[in-house]
């Protein structure tokens, strides 16, 4: 086993609630897979049924979606629970999809909105990008996807009303599921029905998303990820933000994915004017974290966690620093251009949060107010770190380190990436 594999063949699963136990142990004596259909016509066929839809639009989206929940049958190995929290996501991303597509046929305006100079916050998972969008997404000029419209878009979410639509409980009432079978992962990582949310969870209805393999062990969708034009990916991106924007705009999107990194040639190619912020931090220290998240996500729809190589490349080093490097040619050869991005180093925000915004801010060009300066240190100064309890995860061990530092050298070196360990 290489190296780099270590710490996940050693990371072990928190034990799971008594009644979830007892409630997949007793599923292990029944047909789950007739009780819990995940067939393509049983999904759509009930999609309609809830929304009185018919229409999912293209269908660029179809083989995507067969070839999933094909995988899913095939590979994921899920439980009785993964099972129904697996029916239960694919009716309300089908859902999402049939609402959005509605409203543009019966709404043809909304094509013409426009998104100018959108913000995404990137970096490796773990290394602060969900607390700098968290942060961030208190400055008033940031519109940012929250978890209830990414779930429910429909009605389309209004000013007036987008702090109190009766959609932030039902999305919590959902959160409130996850946390109920893995209540570790509160301490991981806040998914609350009003929190800032990744890409990925406001394009699952396009299913075409390397995200699937940080959800289920499905290794054979990386190969089929890595043969597809993503194009089908980002025009759902845009025509969902498009939507989302309709009755309720401001200066610009605030987005997070650290999933688009790869990509950030073709991303540009939908967002010409695009701006970047990255955040970096030890990645070793941050895989260890990743390793336990991923796991335990995993763990939530399957009794087998680890050991199908899916997700490596964003667990493993060896596909993290080529991720990075990547991202160096990029800077270096001018696709990302000179005055687009901005860097956050993970010790600093965390010591001195406004003076490392300040900074991004002004390599990127926005403007800094007093307003949204009051606004997100109030924000931090409610929010304690480790509010919702510490998140405990192994550290590599001294082999796996000595290795994976000659791996990240070119990265560390390059952004001035110091060593937490």
């Amino acid at each position: 086993m290489p190296e780099s594999y270590d710490r996940r063949a050693k990371w072990q699963p928190a034990p799971r609630p008594d009644w979830l136990a007892t409630f997949n142990a007793l599923g292990r004596h029944l047909d789950i897979g007739a009780i819990v259909p995940l067939d393509e016509a049983s999904l759509l066929g009930a999609a309609k049924r809830n929304t009185g839809l018919d229409d999912f639009g293209d269908d660029n989206w179809l083989p995507h979606f067969r070839m999933l929940v094909g995988l899913i049958e095939s590979e994921a190995r899920l439980n009785f629970f993964g099972r129904i929290l697996t029916r239960s996501d694919f009716l309300i991303y089908l859902s999402a999809r049939l609402r959005i597509v509605d409203a543009f046929k019966t709404h043809p305006g909304i094509a013409d909105e426009v998104i100018t100079e959108p913000v995404f916050v990137l970096g490796l998972g773990r290394s602060g990008t969900t607390i700098l969008q968290d942060v961030l997404s208190r400055d008033p000029q940031f519109r940012s996807v929250r978890k209830w419209e990414s779930l429910f878009p429909w009605p389309p979410p209004e000013l007036e009303t987008y702090d109190t639509d009766p959609r932030i409980a039902k999305a919590q009432q959902i959160a409130g599921v996850h946390w109920a079978a893995t209540p570790e992962v509160r301490a991981m990582h806040d998914a609350d029905g009003d929190q800032p949310v990744e890409d990925t969870e406001f394009t699952y209805p396009a299913f075409m998303s390397e995200v699937w393999t940080w959800i289920y062990k499905i290794p054979s969708w990386d190969a089929y990820f890595a043969e597809q034009d993503l194009d089908h990916h980002f025009a759902w991106h845009k025509k969902t933000l498009k939507f989302l924007q309709w009755r309720h705009r401001k200066p610009h999107w605030l987005l997070k994915n650290p999933t688009h990194m790869p990509r950030i040639p073709q991303l540009l190619r939908h967002y010409p004017d695009a701006k970047f912020i990255f955040t970096h931090r030890d990645p070793i220290p941050s895989a260890d974290s990743l390793t336990s998240l991923m796991g335990t996500i995993f763990w939530l729809r399957t009794d087998q966690p680890y050991g199908s190589g899916a997700g490596d490349d964003f667990a493993v080093a060896d596909h993290r620093a080529q991720l990075w490097d990547k991202v160096i040619d990029w800077i270096e050869s001018g696709v990302i251009a000179k005055g687009a991005c901005a860097h956050i180093h993970y010790p600093e925000f965390m010591a001195a949060p406004m003076e490392a915004i300040k900074r991004a801010y002004r390599d990127i060009g926005l403007p800094v107010t007093e307003k949204a300066i009051a606004s997100m240190s109030a924000y931090l100064a409610d929010k304690p770190q480790g509010g919702r309890g510490k998140h405990n995860y192994q550290r590599a061990s001294d082999a796996v380190i000595a290795d994976e530092r000659r791996k990240y050298k070119r990265y560390q070196e390059y952004f001035n990436v110091r060593n937490e360990i």
